[in-house]
């Protein structure tokens, strides 16, 4: 009885620590106070100006900015991860572990020594800092993590689907189309939510692949903001409405997913 106690009192203590501050971000976010926890009255006001221009152009443009690279890096490491993983799943047993080895270093490897890598290599390609090398290096780090997102549902597809279309004629582009991918759609899914989850929460590599010519993502522009001396408010409600879309698309894909196993 009390080891039950014991367990139920700290997973609820860890949850609290867990989304207390998210929680009081989302509260604070129904006021036009400019400092967090001082409480002005219930107000949209922060929620409307999230979008217009004048003053907080900047953190619009920035979210846009998040946006974009976020959904390019996520589909083009979706396609090349899962092109990886049936590659490596095809491989023989030795060079196999070797290839998922080589896979899991960038996940393992602190980030700000993939940004740095990445840096002196735009640099010495002599590639213009901007729009192009953020996308490439977000595609880069997040590509390992969509070829572990695959790798389980190759391991768990009858072999013997794609064997059987290409016995009765089917082209190995078409078998790829109508068995492959179906079988693979649930992997691709999740690995392109993580990516671009991951794109949008990156700001090492962001930050060294950025460049000077003024763009801005989410994560430098709060990072800037915070050495400025304070936080716009705007950021509160923009972060209450990331999380609670992110929260309802992975109650969505859950819900489909325990759907299915019925």
């Amino acid at each position: 009885m009390m080891k039950r106690v014991l367990s139920s009192s700290y997973l609820g203590l860890l949850l609290v620590m867990l989304y207390a501050p998210i929680l009081i971000i989302i509260v604070f976010s129904f006021t036009e106070a400019k400092v967090l926890g001082n409480w002005t009255g219930f107000s949209l006001k922060l929620y409307a100006s999230i979008f217009q221009g004048g003053v907080h152009h900047s953190l619009t443009a920035a979210l846009w900015n998040t946006l974009i690279i976020g959904l390019v890096a996520a589909f083009a490491s979706t396609i090349l991860g899962t092109m990886a993983a049936i590659g490596i799943y095809n491989l023989q047993p030795g060079p196999q572990r070797a290839v998922k080895l080589l896979n899991t270093i960038p996940i393992l490897n602190p980030d700000i020594i993939t940004a740095i890598s990445l840096f002196l290599l735009f640099v010495s390609l002599r590639i213009s800092q901007g729009y192009t090398t953020v996308i490439l290096a977000h595609i880069t780090f997040c590509t390992p993590y969509v070829v572990l997102s695959v790798l389980p549902r190759l391991r768990r597809m009858n072999a013997n689907l794609y064997e059987a279309a290409l016995d009765l004629g089917a082209t190995p582009f078409h078998a790829l189309r109508r068995i492959l991918l179906p079988e693979l759609k649930p992997g691709m899914i999740s690995g392109f939510i993580l990516a671009f989850t991951l794109s949008i929460d990156d700001f090492v590599v962001t930050l060294f692949t950025i460049g000077n010519e003024g763009l801005e993502t989410l994560s430098t522009y709060i990072y800037a903001d915070a050495r400025r001396g304070g936080l716009t408010p705007e950021l509160r409600p923009l972060s209450a409405i990331i999380f609670v879309t992110v929260l309802v698309l992975l109650l969505v894909i859950n819900q489909r997913a325990a759907k299915k196993k019925l």
